[in-house]
């Protein structure tokens, strides 16, 4: 299957192996953006199959796990109304609030509704129009388009029973806040290749020569994986910090020039919360002032709700690369798929799903203290 098997070759994938081998002389620390990415590591063993001087960590790239608390307490406050429809992504459906998720919600009598496209939310709302219709627009800029097409097409379509609760979030200023950390220990990264397909990678230039780090665009299969790790490890071993495309085949240095025409049209940047991170200065997209009708959060008047996040879990640790999902006291015990603590447990990209799923835990070493 082309773009997939020869990605998957064992034979080239040794080849590549072979070569980071050769390569690494010194101790590096590398973070994987995306969530996906992860899942790939973890499933595959890749890090198992790098030097020991090489370090793989997971990072904020998975947007169920980010998004905040306070947000998520504002889609059950919402979800909760009866003449409201809820429509999400299934993922976010488990994601726990401060007290419950939205299937409690929906197993309580609330309309709540999984969808696959904020268009197709935007047909319900078409089809309901005694209902106020509103979708859960997570995620980073790779699903920015989608969702502000349905907005678009609502105002032409003169639609007002259609509405976005918006909790968007942007890889470029998350990876300037870890850096920016007095805690960081981040020496490259492998930048998400889907996000890149949106936004271009011209974003990272400026991120890369300030900080003096090596971002590769990369993909999600294994051998993407791998030459991501070799061309990082290649620069630092160099000295040297600049932006590498590994992902060429899907990727271009512009991105899509239409789809971030129409971002910009119904969107701006905001500032953001991070879930386990906190606010990150202009990390985010909010509804422009002309589609403030198409604005949940101010139709429902839910601005002022807060949150609280549990001690117990450190996934703002595991996002920002100190810690691995084996490290926390209450992983595979108190926090578990059936009973997560935090998103990255529940999330199909989280961090510790993908260690709880393969099985990584039981083969690692006893947890730090």
């Amino acid at each position: 299957m082309k773009y997939l098997d020869e990605y998957r070759n064992e034979e080239t994938i040794s080849r590549m192996v072979d070569k980071i081998h050769q390569l690494v002389k010194h101790p590096w620390v590398i973070m994987e953006v995306c969530g996906g990415q992860t899942h790939t590591i973890v499933k595959y063993g890749i890090d198992e199959l790098l030097p020991k001087e090489v370090t793989l960590v997971h990072g904020p790239g998975c947007p169920v796990c980010v998004t905040s608390l306070e947000m998520i307490d504002k889609a059950l406050e919402i979800a909760s109304r009866p003449d409201v429809i809820f429509c999400s992504f299934g993922d976010m459906l488990r994601v726990p609030g401060s007290k419950r998720d939205l299937l409690a919600v929906k197993s309580e009598g609330g309309e709540v509704r999984i969808v696959y496209s904020p268009l197709d939310a935007l047909k319900i709302a078409q089809n309901n129009p005694h209902k106020k219709v509103v979708f859960f627009a997570v995620g980073f800029e790779t699903t920015a388009p989608a969702n502000a097409m349905a907005v678009w097409q609502a105002k032409k379509l003169g639609i007002k029973n259609f509405s976005l609760l918006v909790s968007h979030v942007l890889v470029p200023p998350v990876i300037a806040s870890i850096q920016q950390s007095p805690q960081n220990r981040i020496q490259g990264y492998l930048a998400a290749g889907h996000v890149c397909t949106i936004m271009g990678w011209k974003e990272y230039e400026p991120i890369s020569a300030h900080y003096k780090v090596p971002i590769v665009v990369t993909g999600f299969e294994p051998l993407d994986i791998l030459q991501g790790v070799y061309l990082v490890v290649k620069q630092l071993e160099e000295g040297r910090a600049g932006v590498e495309n590994q992902y060429a085949r899907a990727v271009k240095r512009e991105g899509n020039i239409s789809a971030q025409r129409l971002i910009f049209n119904v969107f701006e940047v905001t500032d953001r919360k991070w879930r386990g991170i906190g606010i990150i200065p202009k990390s985010g997209y909010k509804l422009r002032h002309e589609f403030g009708e198409y604005d949940a959060e101010r139709l429902f008047e839910v601005d002022e709700i807060k949150a609280q996040e549990s001690p117990a879990c450190i996934s703002g640790q595991i996002l920002k690369g100190l810690k691995k999902p084996h490290e926390c006291p209450a992983f595979g015990k108190e926090c578990t798929p059936g009973h997560p603590l935090g998103a990255t447990m529940v999330s199909s990209e989280g961090a510790c799903a993908a260690y709880y799923n393969y099985g990584r835990y039981l083969k690692l070493p006893a947890m730090s203290p």
